[in-house]
């Protein structure tokens, strides 16, 4: 077989895993609600599968630079949701999604130019924790409307996720670890998300779920400096299984924190 058709088909293949992962966890999460909903967003989701990729692609010392990259992203994560969430309350989708993309992109582009170590990308989390959990907290709470699916949904959320890869793995090689690392971390989940729920059960409602978000990104960042340190010393493989479970474990106690506070008292 041609070397030129085995690339295609294994990025085909990456991508096909990669979009129906997105899509059934993006699914869970419009049905459960805001809280649920930003757990299963929060999940290393999309970025996961772009870096196992990456991996087979590159070795342990690419892989950790480019988490060594992502962990300011997320802070910019943060502040796109902060920014979408602030804006949805009166404007249309286009105008809230469109706004927090910037946002993501000028943060991005400013941290591109930053040589980062871990200790700054910490530092730059825990100063975006400080800002946006606060401002966040009033527009968490929004009783979620029946939401009814529609035909271009997973059509359009397996096309954004299925770029994204394809964007990453072909041109992992020649953008480096630093842009590989970044684009990994694109918010692909938030944005669908937006655009989909939006114009479909309000504003407010969709910015509840991404509201709700900000405690799972710090988990996020947890499981991305885990990956960096990890990979470092480890190797790529041991590096991602502490990563995802870190990022997992992390969601999976603000859950059960979050169902001891709702139980009754007896």
């Amino acid at each position: 077989m041609p070397p030129e058709l085995i690339f295609i088909l294994t990025l085909g293949l990456r991508m096909a895993i990669t979009a129906a992962f997105v899509v059934t966890a993006s699914v869970i999460a419009e049905r459960s609600g805001p809280v649920i909903g930003a757990l299963v967003a929060t999940l290393p989701i999309s970025a996961g599968p772009s870096y196992i990729f990456l991996a087979l692609d590159h070795d342990a010392a690419f892989i950790a630079q480019g988490a060594l990259a992502s962990l300011p992203i997320n802070a910019a994560t943060m502040f796109l949701g902060l920014t979408y969430v602030v804006l949805a309350q009166r404007y249309s989708a286009l105008i809230s999604c469109g706004a927090a993309v910037a946002v993501w992109i000028a943060l991005a582009l400013m941290a591109r130019t930053v040589q980062w170590s871990l200790a700054g990308g910490l530092i730059v989390n825990v100063m975006a924790i400080a800002i946006c959990l606060p401002l966040l907290q009033r527009f968490r709470h929004v009783k979620m409307p029946l939401i009814t699916r529609r035909w271009y949904d997973v059509p359009l959320r397996a096309s954004l996720v299925a770029t994204l890869v394809a964007t990453v793995v072909t041109l992992s090689t020649w953008l480096g670890p630093v842009m590989s690392g970044i684009l990994a971390l694109f918010p692909v989940v938030f944005t669908s998300m937006m655009l989909i729920l939006h114009p479909r059960i309000g504003g407010p409602p969709t910015a509840a779920v991404i509201a709700n978000s900000g405690w799972g990104l710090i988990g996020f960042g947890l499981a991305v400096a885990v990956l960096h340190v990890a990979t470092l010393h480890l190797g790529s493989a041991i590096g991602l299984s502490l990563a995802f479970a870190t990022g997992i474990g992390w969601n999976l106690a603000l859950w059960w924190n979050g169902r001891r506070r709702a139980a009754p008292v007896t």
